[in-house]
């Protein structure tokens, strides 16, 4: 008989149940019989050992196998008749199984999927980003497009912001050193806008040949964080100057970005029009990224930890195979999962509640919407027509698009209730760039 499921926490169960060793014993003897066909004891041939020495040297492990089975299936009925959704494994505990001689009665403990309160979603805000697209941001595109495309011309001059410089460097931290090109070169633009400008202003007004040393202080948040709030010595050497020689915005220039024609004014209108598109794609992924955050921060529930557990698993499995593609050395990562605890649990968390949302307020992808995904991203292939058959051709690659369009689906939902405030911010602002 099973006693009713006893709560221990918001998210603890335990449970007893009881097995009846009757019915099981048809099930052994089978299991004995199995056995004997290729059991190899001393002093008989196979399959003509005595069942009585037979079950004195498999008794307890068969009956600890079938008693097993029995405990998994009785656990799984009591899980279903009670409408249990439980997460991880069962803490399960009983007498020593191959003791067992009559009816003996287990005890699981368990965590389950918490129960998530409403949220009061007048209290979320989110500032929605209105961008006004200007000339000026047209202009900065092209420009941007014309530096990917640009060549360079060896020059016998002193480095300005804009040229592309070669150097050997090494540097030191507390006297040591620290990084060292060796005999190679490292070669980049003065002035871009992802390198460090203190440094690159260093090398300016130095020509091929020239030496200089120079010290940097880089502060508490810089990334990577092996440089942060420390004081970096540089040794360069300059072995080359090369000026940018930037194309033309002429025929040639918009027939290089898929003009037929080479008419720079349609050119013009199409890089507005993909500029237009992908502001709308920024704002609803602010707009979604402000969502969740906020989810996370007023859904009230306690995170079972073997949840915790397998995401900081996860996470470290993860981090361990970027730093190996990156080259490190599988024996030097000192990764622990416990370092990934915080963000798994934040993660788990928002993943706990979108499924909440979904399925309280039905908001799963309709097909219309998965298509619509799928088609967005097939947009961005050479041959969207086959790009969305492969979609279609294996329901497992509908995962994601279903995903995406449902977790769309949970944003809209969420905006329509909330507080909204519009924010004006420029078009660099948006992309995360000054470029």
């Amino acid at each position: 008989m099973t006693q009713a499921v006893e709560k221990i926490s918001e998210i603890e169960r335990k449970v007893k149940g009881k097995v009846i060793i009757g019915p099981l014993e048809d099930e052994i003897k089978q299991r004995f019989k199995q056995v004997s066909k290729n059991a190899r004891i001393p002093g008989f041939r196979p399959g003509k050992a005595p069942m009585n020495i037979i079950e004195k040297q498999y008794g307890p492990d068969i009956r600890s196998e079938v008693y097993s089975r029995a405990i998994e299936a009785q656990f799984g009925q009591i899980v279903q008749d009670n409408k249990l959704n439980i997460v991880g494994m069962p803490q399960i505990q009983h007498d020593p199984l191959p003791e067992i001689k009559a009816d003996f009665e287990f005890t699981a403990t368990f965590e389950v999927i918490p129960e998530v309160k409403d949220i009061d979603y007048k209290k979320i805000q989110i500032s929605q980003p209105e961008v006004k697209l200007s000339k000026k941001d047209i202009e900065s595109t092209l420009m941007v497009m014309q530096k990917q495309r640009a060549t360079f011309n060896k020059v016998d001059r002193a480095a300005k912001t804009g040229d592309r410089v070669h150097v050997k460097l090494e540097s030191f931290i507390d006297g040591k050193s620290a990084e060292s090109t060796g005999k190679e070169t490292l070669n980049f633009v003065l002035g871009d806008k992802n390198r460090l400008e203190i440094f690159d202003k260093e090398l300016i007004g130095l020509k091929a040949n020239d030496l200089k040393d120079f010290e940097i202080y880089y502060p508490k948040d810089h990334k990577p964080e092996q440089l942060a709030d420390k004081k970096v010595k540089y040794s360069v050497v300059v072995t080359a100057v090369d000026e940018m020689l930037m194309p033309e915005l002429d025929a040639e220039f918009a027939k290089s970005l898929g003009i037929d024609d080479g008419n720079v004014e349609e050119m013009k209108k199409q890089i507005e029009s993909s500029l237009t598109e992908e502001v709308e794609k920024r704002i609803k992924l602010k707009e979604k990224d402000q969502v969740f955050v906020e989810l996370v921060k007023h859904a009230k529930f306690d995170v079972p930890k073997s949840v915790i557990d397998n995401e900081s698993y996860r996470l470290m499995q993860q981090m361990t195979e970027n730093l190996q593609r990156q080259g490190a050395k599988i024996n030097d990562l000192k990764l622990e999962p416990s370092m990934f605890s915080d963000r798994a649990e934040q993660t788990a968390r928002l993943r706990i509640v979108l499924a909440h949302l979904v399925d309280k307020e039905k908001l799963h992808a309709t097909e219309e919407q998965v298509k619509s995904k799928i088609e967005e991203f097939s947009k961005s292939y050479d041959e969207p027509d086959q790009a969305v058959k492969w979609f279609y051709e294996k329901q497992e690659r509908l995962n994601e698009p279903a995903a995406l369009a449902t977790e769309d689906n949970v944003v809209n939902f969420v905006m329509k209730s909330c507080k909204v405030t519009k924010e004006k911010v420029t078009f660099d602002e948006l992309m995360g760039s000054n470029n």
